[in-house]
């Protein structure tokens, strides 16, 4: 008990231990519980998305009969939209006083109120317009739901609380698919079974964050303030100058802290304007570089299987074999990112994903090579997801997080886009193999232009810049 009251006491200052009958100061958690709490939101959301996701494009396809190319279209034009209200959603959460949960909530809404829809979507316009609405949610919720996390963690600990959230997402993203062709083998009418659980798992998610995150959250000091008692009266309550009150002050007594000038909401142009600040730019421009020379998911497991000599009736498991590589990983490489450089680690993992790449392309077949690829699959996305997010975190102030966050993540998924739509056209000019060759070689030298430009990100204050803080 002693030690721990003197680790106490080093934290406070030696005036708390003049002040015996104040309250000790409780440290914040590594993972807070707002974290927790949107990691069972993310997780219990992605078991929704991701059941309709596994079965929707045999349902489009086989069902509606539109074509593969269609299908890919409407994918690619969705995402898009997601991506572009990202800032929107970013934006509307700093506005009022971090409206967070509000806008959070909103998306989560969104999202949950298409699943319902979707089996009475017959033809691709409507279908076009359901699957908008559920991208416009999700791009609504992510950026506010990104900024909560980390205004809730120590900065030193975000690398370790995106990598829990991100592992809980992906827990949901792993059972989601599993559910799915459950529900299709016990049931009759397979597809509209599956989209009703689905849109009550949504409903689900909903209620949990309304009950469990709280709706205000505050950013955690960076030191412990002293308490009241310990104060001298004269620096509380004193008209003199600042320097007679310094004067009068004890040796080693604490300044009282300044009160908080008034601040209008941020306006869109605050928010386009954090692309001033180096730091972040420099990041965002890193982000979308290395987006357009990263292969979509969908791409690369098509190939796997191709290159891998894999049955077809195995290419439903190769996601699974990701998002369980991702779960195991996140955590402990999110806690690394808050040990080490959180760039590097950003950058490690486009090496990761780039020795993937090599492994397609080499003429080692089999089981065992398409284990390897889907583990380092799952590795790259430890190393860049939560840890961009980390990242993005440390060089944005507090009141812009939800549009720091929209930013990033929006050059990032926007440069994602034009990569798919590029490497569709370059697997129908030449072949996929070829394709990915040069995609690889551009994943290199992107690597290392990025490598160059990030150089001086790490260890960037968080301070806002004298525009910020008069805004």
């Amino acid at each position: 008990m002693y030690l721990a009251d003197s680790r106490s006491t080093d934290a406070r200052g030696t005036q708390a231990a003049a002040a015996p009958d104040t309250p000790p100061v409780r440290r914040r958690a590594v993972v807070p519980s707002t974290v927790l709490a949107l990691g069972a939101v993310s997780l219990i959301t992605d078991v929704s998305s991701e059941m309709v996701t596994a079965v929707l494009p045999l349902y489009v396809v086989a069902g509606l009969g539109l074509s593969p190319l269609g299908f890919g279209l409407l994918d690619g034009i969705n995402n898009g939209v997601g991506a572009l209200v990202r800032l929107a959603g970013g934006h509307l959460a700093d506005r009022g006083g971090r409206r967070h949960k509000l806008v959070a909530g909103l998306g989560y809404g969104l999202s949950a109120l298409c699943k319902p829809l979707l089996p009475l979507a017959h033809t691709l316009p409507v279908l076009g317009a359901v699957l908008a609405v559920d991208r416009t949610g999700k791009g609504l919720r992510t950026a506010p739901r990104d900024a909560m996390i980390s205004l809730a963690t120590e900065p030193a600990h975000r690398g370790r609380a995106f990598g829990v959230h991100r592992a809980m997402d992906t827990t949901g993203a792993l059972l989601g698919p599993l559910i799915a062709f459950a529900v299709l083998r016990a049931t009759v009418d397979g597809y509209d079974a599956v989209f009703t659980v689905s849109a009550c798992v949504a409903v689900l998610g909903v209620l949990v964050l309304v009950l469990f995150v709280p709706r205000h959250i505050d950013a955690p000091a960076d030191a412990v303030r002293p308490p009241e008692a310990v104060r001298p009266p004269d620096a509380v309550r004193s008209s003199q100058p600042p320097d007679a009150v310094r004067s009068s002050q004890p040796p080693g007594a604490v300044r009282p802290p300044r009160p908080p000038e008034p601040s209008r909401p941020p306006a869109v142009r605050d928010a386009l304007g954090l692309l001033r600040r180096p730091d972040l730019r420099r990041l965002t421009v890193c982000a979308a570089l290395l987006g357009l020379t990263t292969v979509s998911d969908s791409f690369l497991y098509l190939l796997l299987q191709r290159e891998g000599d894999l049955p077809a009736h195995l290419f439903p498991l190769l996601p699974l074999g990701t998002a369980a590589s991702f779960l195991l990983l996140a955590v402990p490489v999110g806690a690394l990112a808050d040990r080490v450089s959180r760039r590097r680690l950003f950058l490690a993992g486009h090496g990761v994903l780039l020795l993937g790449y090599g492994l397609v392309l080499c003429p080692w077949h089999g089981v065992p090579a398409v284990l390897a690829v889907l583990v380092l699959h799952g590795t790259f996305y430890a190393a860049t997801d939560g840890v961009l997010a980390a990242a993005t975190a440390s060089v944005v102030p507090d009141r812009h997080q939800g549009a720091g966050q929209a930013l990033v993540g929006t050059g990032q998924a926007l440069a994602r886009f034009v990569c798919s739509l590029a490497f569709g056209a370059a697997w129908s000019l030449w072949d996929g193999r070829t394709a990915l060759t040069v995609t690889a070689a551009a994943l290199a030298v992107s690597t290392v232009v990025a490598a160059s430009v990030l150089r001086t990100v790490d260890g960037a204050p968080t301070t806002a810049t004298p525009q910020e803080a008069r805004a």
